[in-house]
Parts: C-alpha cells; structure tokens; sequence
C-alpha cells in the first residue's frame, strides 16, 4: 500500500515540543527527532506548602547526619575499644566497630539523601536542549558558563531556603570531624608518651626473670640482664604498653673498657643500662658478644657498640640506644636516676 492510499488523518505528523523542538516520526528515518513530551510541573513548583515539606525533610535528613556525626565522635570516645554486643543475626560482635559504622554511615547516608532529595523536588527540573559545541573555550563559552552558574545558584533556591542552606553547611561541617577524631587511632602524642617511660630518679631496677631488685652483685661481667621498673607487674592491664618503652638491658663492662665518657658517668662499677628497644622499627634487641661488647637486633641486624655509646655499627637503625643514668641507693639495690634523656625506640620527626 502506497502513502497515496492511506486516509491523510493517519499520515504521521510533526510533533512540537514544549520547547519548540519540531519532530517527523517517518517510518523511511526511524532515528528522527521524535521532540520532547510536555512539561509537567511537580507539585513543589505550585503549592509552596508541599515545598516547605520538602525543605523540612532535606533539612531534617541534614540535621540527623550532625547528630549522627556527634554520636560518632562520641562513641570513638566512650565506649571501651574490647567491649562487645549481640546483634542478630550478626551474633557477638565489637561494639566500637558496630557503633563507628553505624553513625558514620547514618551521617554520609543522610547527607547524600538530602542532596538527591533537594535536587528532585525542590531544585529546577526543566529540560534544557544545548547544542554541542567545539572543545575549546570561545570567550562567548565561558560567559555562557559564568551565566549558566549563576541561574543554576539561583535555580537551586539555596539563597532562599535558609533553613536548608544552614543545616546543610552544618552537616558538612562536622562530618570532616570523624576523620579528625580517627587520627586518635594513630598513636600518642609525642610530647606526652613518646618522650616519657615510667623510670624516674628512685625507681628500682628488677630483674625480669626472678622479679627481684638487681644489686651489683647480681650483673657479673660480659652478662646480659633484663629488667623493668619497680611497680611494673605482668598483670597489669598497661603492662604491654609500659614495658614496650622501658624494657631495659644491662650490661657489665671493664671500666676501662668504656670508651665513650657520658657513658662512664652514668654507669656503676662499669655496669651500664640501655633500652632494650631498638631505635629502627622497635624490635626488641636480644642477642650480646662478650668479646666486642656488641647487641645485636634480630629483625634486621642492626648492631649497637655497648662499649661506645651504643652508637649505631651497622644496620638500618638511625640513632644510638639511649642510655638509662643508674647508681645504688643506701639498701645496696641499683635504682634508676631519672628517665631516659632521649625518646626510646624508633625515630620520630628526628627525635623532633
């Protein structure tokens, strides 16, 4: 049949859209234009009543995202990093863990419903045809672009809807604060922990096998004693931590044998107490020759001269072991003088 015989009110006919876009639907080009259906208007663009539901609502999801940002911060603080609950069908799980995701995700959830929220009911939603242009900015582009930005802000009512505008900058605001907090996670600071063990002028030396105070007598040359401070027991819960930092070694020398005269100082009777710890990535140093009064970390062998300072010999390690000031106090028991004058174990910011 050809288009002669078909009745003309069945002809295809040009569509316009609401903007004036003029389509043909012909069968012989199926890929034509076929135009844009017409605008309808969402209930939020007539009735200002139904628009303040929707300011509440975006406003509301931005204000529990503060409040779920403050429920993060505070449960990183308050609740015990080892304490568990029972979630079903989870079953036992850690509370931190549970609690952090928990308001974390409610906080980046909220946010980012209210934005989609904002932008489907209350932004503009008229459809704009642009014709392409070439890749490089013209001068008339960028004016373009610069009026483009200005009608979207106008568009976005953000100047207008103040409730949204501040609750929305809110929620911003104080979710960059989880990643501040985390930065707890990253160890102490160092002008408390780092610098500080429990040794102090007074505190006994005690031996780490037979948990007894160490005399002099106790350290008989070209042996290799271990000790802690007095007060440090085992079963304490800050064990680990304390011990990781004053873990001692002592070591008993020939007097003449000390080449480095600090050293001489702040030894007794050729008796010398460094950290244990090393000063490359903290392992715990274990390994002594007699002959050349050499310690020895066993993780990547840096070695340490004991007769000279514990100066670095070879190895990875950055910094002499620092060296602990002992002598004997009037019950004949080897106590320490203060603390260690420089930070123990590993590096930081150069010993800052």
């Amino acid at each position: 049949m050809s288009s002669q015989d078909i009745p003309e009110e069945n002809l295809p006919a040009e569509q316009e859209d609401a903007h004036g876009a003029v389509g043909v639907a012909d069968e012989k080009d199926p890929f034509a234009d076929p135009g844009l259906p017409p605008h309808e208007h969402r209930i939020q663009d007539i009735d200002e009543r139904a628009a303040k539901r929707s300011e509440r609502s975006v406003a509301l999801l931005f204000t529990v995202s503060m409040l779920a940002t403050i429920g993060f911060i505070a449960s990183f603080v308050a609740i015990p990093h080892d304490k568990s609950i029972y979630v079903f069908p989870l079953g036992h799980i850690n509370a931190l863990n549970f609690a952090l995701g928990l308001t974390l995700g409610g906080a980046l959830f909220c946010i980012g419903a209210g934005a989609v929220h904002w932008a489907r009911t209350l932004m503009s939603d008229v459809e704009i045809a642009d014709e392409r242009h070439p890749i490089e900015a013209t001068p008339e582009v960028r004016t373009k672009v610069h009026e483009d930005f200005k009608e979207g802000a106008k568009e976005s009512v953000i100047g207008r809807r103040r409730l949204i505008r501040t609750t929305m900058l809110g929620a911003l605001t104080l979710v960059p604060l989880s990643g501040v907090v985390l930065l707890r996670d990253l160890g102490p600071l160092p002008g408390t922990k780092l610098r500080h063990t429990l040794w102090s002028r007074g505190k006994l030396l005690v031996n780490m096998n037979t948990n007894e105070p160490l005399r002099p007598s106790d350290v008989a040359v070209g042996s290799l004693t271990f000790a802690k401070p007095e007060g440090l027991e085992e079963h304490d819960e800050e064990f680990q931590d304390e011990i990781a930092k004053a873990a001692l070694m002592i070591v008993r020398l020939q007097p003449a044998d000390i080449k480095d005269k600090r050293e001489l100082e702040w030894s007794h009777e050729g008796i010398v107490a460094y950290s244990k710890i090393c000063t490359h990535v903290g392992c715990p140093i274990s390994l002594y020759e007699q002959q050349t009064h050499h310690v020895l970390c066993p993780c990547h062998q840096s070695t340490f001269d004991l007769s000279d300072g514990a100066r670095v010999i070879f190895g990875p390690a950055g910094h002499a072991l620092p060296q602990l000031r002992i002598g004997v106090n009037d019950e004949g028991y080897l106590e320490a003088l203060g603390d260690f004058a420089e930070p123990v174990g590993p590096a930081f910011w150069e010993r800052g």
